[in-house]
C-alpha cells in the first residue's frame, strides 16, 4: 500500500483523514496522541482552532475508521462500531497527588511489593487449585493497599519494575500489570486513596474466574471455537462469585464481574452499556485491553506502546468512554515508563519517567550506543529539558519498540545508571503455567 504525506490547510480537512503532524508542538494542543484519524466534526473544529495547516497521510486505499476501531487482541466478532457518547466522568472532591518521593528511592523499596504480590497470588492459586470456592484474600488485600500507596507517592516506580523484570506465568503477570495501569489511571482521575485500594484489588483478582475454565482454554481468544467462546465468556461471573463468597467488598466484586463489558454493549458476559458499567470496572476494562495489546499471550500480535495508544484512541466512544481513554493517555504518556525507544541519535534506551505536558519528550535511560552495542552503564537523558534549553533536534524519539526488542534487558541497570544486581525470576507457575 503506497502512502504519501501532504500538507493541507485545516479548512480542507475531512472526517476520516489521518493527521500525521501539526504545524505546532503536539503538547500545546488538546490532542493526546501524535497521529490520529479525524473521527467527527468536533475534532475538525479543534484542528481549525489550533492550527493553520497539518500534514496528512494519504494512502491508495485505507481501511474504514470504524473497522479499525474494533480491531485488537479480542475475539473478532465480539465488538462492533456502535458509538455511544456520555458526559465526562467527574470525581467529587478529586485528590491532587504530588510526587512525594524520588524515583530512585521508591524503586529501591518497591521490589519488596512485587515479592509480596507473588506470595499473595501464589496463595490464591493454591486455594483455587484445591477446588475450594472461597479464597483467603487478606494477603492480596494488604498488598493491593501497599501498591496503591506506592503509586500515590511516585507513579513511575512500581510500573518501572513491573515492566522491566522477567516473570513467569502469563495470567498472573497480566493481573499485576493491569492493576498498576489501573492505579495510574485512578491517580490521574484523583480517586480517593481508599478507592484506589479497591481498584487495585479488583484488578489483581479480575482473572480468578479463569481458574474454573476447562484445561487448554487459556489461549489467544480468537483461537477459541464458538462453543469454547461461550464458556470462556462466563469467567467474569465465575470470578465475581468466588470473590463474593470470599467476603470481598461489593465494589471489588463488581470490578471482576464487569471488567470485560464494553462501552457500546459489545463486551461480555451481560453486554451492558455506558452508565450500566461501574466506573472502576470501566477503568480495569480499558487497561486490561491496553495490556493485552502490548503484552499479548501470542507475541505475534504484539503492538508497541505507541501503536497501542493509537488503537485505544480509535476506540473512543465505541469500546471505551472517550474521556477515560484520554485521561489514561495523559496518565501514562505515549511512551510509558519501561518502554524501549530509539532516539534520533540511533541510540536505544528505556523510558524511566515522563511529564504529562511533554508527552513526546520523556526521560530516557540510554542503554546502547549508536551501533546498538550495549553500554556497561546506562545514563539518563531528559528529552524535555534538552528541547526546552537547547532546541536540540537530536533529542527526540524516532521509534517505539516492542517489549523484549533486541534482547535488551533494562533490569540489568538501576535507574541511577549503575549496573543492577541480578533479579530473580518470578516462580508463579501453578494453575496457569
Amino acid at each position: 500500500m503506497g502512502v504519501q504525506r501532504c500538507k493541507l490547510p485545516v479548512q480542507d480537512l475531512e472526517i476520516g483523514m489521518f493527521v500525521a503532524d501539526l504545524d505546532r508542538p503536539w503538547y500545546e494542543t488538546p490532542f493526546p496522541i501524535q497521529g490520529f484519524h479525524i473521527r467527527d466534526q468536533q475534532e475538525l473544529d479543534q484542528l481549525i482552532r489550533h492550527c493553520r495547516h497539518v500534514h496528512v497521510d494519504v494512502a491508495e486505499k485505507r481501511q474504514d475508521v470504524a473497522a479499525e476501531s474494533v480491531a485488537g487482541p479480542e475475539r473478532q466478532g465480539s465488538a462492533g462500531g456502535k458509538v455511544l457518547k456520555l458526559p465526562a466522568v467527574k470525581v467529587r472532591n478529586p485528590h491532587h497527588y504530588e510526587i512525594t518521593r524520588p524515583l530512585r528511592k521508591e524503586v529501591r523499596d518497591v521490589q519488596q511489593v512485587l515479592d509480596s504480590v507473588e506470595k499473595a497470588l501464589d496463595r490464591v492459586s493454591e486455594t483455587l487449585s484445591g477446588g475450594r470456592s472461597q479464597v483467603a484474600v487478606e494477603a492480596v488485600t494488604s498488598v493491593a493497599r501497599t501498591m496503591a500507596e506506592s503509586v500515590t507517592r511516585n507513579p513511575d516506580a512500581l510500573l518501572w519494575l513491573s515492566r522491566v523484570q522477567s516473570r513467569d506465568d502469563y495470567t498472573w503477570r497480566h493481573s499485576l500489570n493491569i492493576s498498576i495501569w489501573a492505579l495510574l489511571l485512578g491517580r490521574q482521575l484523583g480517586l480517593d486513596p481508599d478507592v484506589l485500594h479497591k481498584l487495585s484489588l479488583g484488578a489483581l483478582l479480575s482473572q480468578i474466574g479463569k481458574a474454573r475454565l476447562p484445561e487448554g482454554m487459556l489461549v489467544f481468544e480468537s483461537d477459541l471455537s464458538d462453543e469454547q467462546w461461550r464458556t470462556y465468556c462466563r469467567y467474569p461471573e465465575t470470578g465475581a462469585r468466588i470473590a463474593a463468597e470470599s467476603g470481598l467488598p461489593r465494589v471489588v466484586v463488581n470490578v471482576i464481574r464487569y471488567h470485560r463489558e464494553r462501552h457500546n454493549g459489545t463486551g461480555f458476559p451481560q453486554k451492558v452499556t455506558g452508565e450500566q458499567i461501574p466506573l472502576l470496572a470501566k477503568l480495569v476494562g480499558l487497561v486490561d485491553y491496553y495490556e493485552s495489546l502490548i503484552e499479548p499471550r501470542d507475541r505475534r500480535n504484539q503492538l508497541t506502546p505507541a501503536q497501542a495508544v493509537s488503537r485505544l484512541f480509535d476506540c473512543r466512544n465505541s469500546q471505551f468512554q472517550e474521556d477515560l481513554v484520554e485521561q489514561f493517555i495523559q496518565a501514562v504518556g505515549v511512551y510509558p515508563t519501561g518502554t524501549i525507544v530509539e532516539l534520533a541519535t540511533s541510540e536505544v534506551g528505556v523510558v524511566v519517567s515522563h511529564t504529562p505536558k511533554r508527552r513526546l519528550w520523556p526521560s530516557v535511560m540510554v542503554l546502547t550506543d549508536a551501533e546498538k552495542r550495549p553500554l556497561k552503564q546506562g545514563h539518563v537523558v531528559d528529552l524535555a529539558r534538552q528541547n526546552e534549553e537547547t532546541a536540540d533536534a537530536s533529542a527526540r524519539i524516532v521509534d517505539c519498540k516492542p517489549v523484549g526488542y533486541g534482547g535488551i534487558d533494562p533490569s540489568q541497570y538501576e535507574v541511577t545508571g549503575a549496573a543492577a544486581r541480578s533479579r530473580s525470576r518470578w516462580r508463579l507457575r501453578g494453575l496457569f503455567s
